[in-house]
């Protein structure tokens, strides 16, 4: 128990001080992390729109797949990427592997089908709702889904919250194709392993809880999200 308080202690001074090599390894967690949702976005909205309001032999199949991958082990995405970029893979030649980009594609093979699956239902449910209205207005495909994403901005941005937790709170992934490599690709959670498995527990615990902290923002920030979408829509 005492060993507990002193880490913690530890990791408090080292929180208020900026301790760098934390301030270093959080601020590359977001970067990965918030880039591989940007990207994930920049295919998933559309994509789940077009599941959403088309119909097309094999769409089924198409969304039971992706809803199947929102799932995915993390340790399976890490090994696909990790084949797909090493020297004998397909892509090797870019010379990914083991760098911050790797990572995000990771991460981004995690979040998509997570922004798809979920884009797809809201939409879904929205066209339910407004389909009789929108065809009485003669609205246009393109018409009809602007003013689909606009009423349901709110609830898409649950979507893209639900993205960015998993990605910033997975390890395995990013740990088999970045490598954990102190000043390079070293983010918050495995620092956290490494510094545990070290016994430098205020390094893990510091960092623990800016995870921590991180993960109780974004489940606010999709709670809040919520309550203004249920609002817009109760008035």
């Amino acid at each position: 128990m005492n060993d507990f308080w002193q880490a913690s202690l530890a990791a408090a001074t080292m929180l208020r001080q900026m301790d760098a090599d934390l301030v270093e390894i959080i601020a590359l967690s977001l970067r990965v992390s918030l880039s591989a949702v940007a990207i994930a976005a920049l295919f998933g909205l559309p994509l789940g729109a077009l599941l959403a309001l088309r119909r097309f032999p094999g769409r089924r199949l198409v969304i039971i797949a992706f809803n199947a991958l929102m799932g995915l082990p993390p340790v399976v995405v890490g090994l696909l990427v990790y084949l797909l970029f090493s020297r004998s893979g397909p892509f090797g030649v870019f010379g990914l592997l083991f760098t911050p980009t790797a990572m995000i594609i990771a991460q981004v093979v995690l979040v998509l089908p997570i922004i798809t699956s979920l884009t797809r239902e809201i939409l879904e449910t929205l066209w339910r709702e407004y389909d009789e209205a929108l065809s009485s207005l003669a609205a246009s495909a393109r018409q009809a889904l602007l003013a689909l994403l606009w009423d349901g901005r709110f609830m898409l941005m649950t979507a893209l919250l639900a993205g960015f937790g998993r990605a910033v709170a997975e390890v395995g992934a990013v740990m088999i194709v970045g490598g954990n490599i102190d000043h390079v690709t070293r983010v918050m959670t495995t620092a956290i392993a490494l510094e545990a498995s070290k016994g430098n527990l205020a390094i893990a615990l510091g960092l623990g809880l800016v995870l921590l902290l991180l993960s109780l923002l974004v489940n606010a920030a999709a709670y809040a999200v919520r309550l203004m979408a249920e609002d817009r829509h109760a008035a």
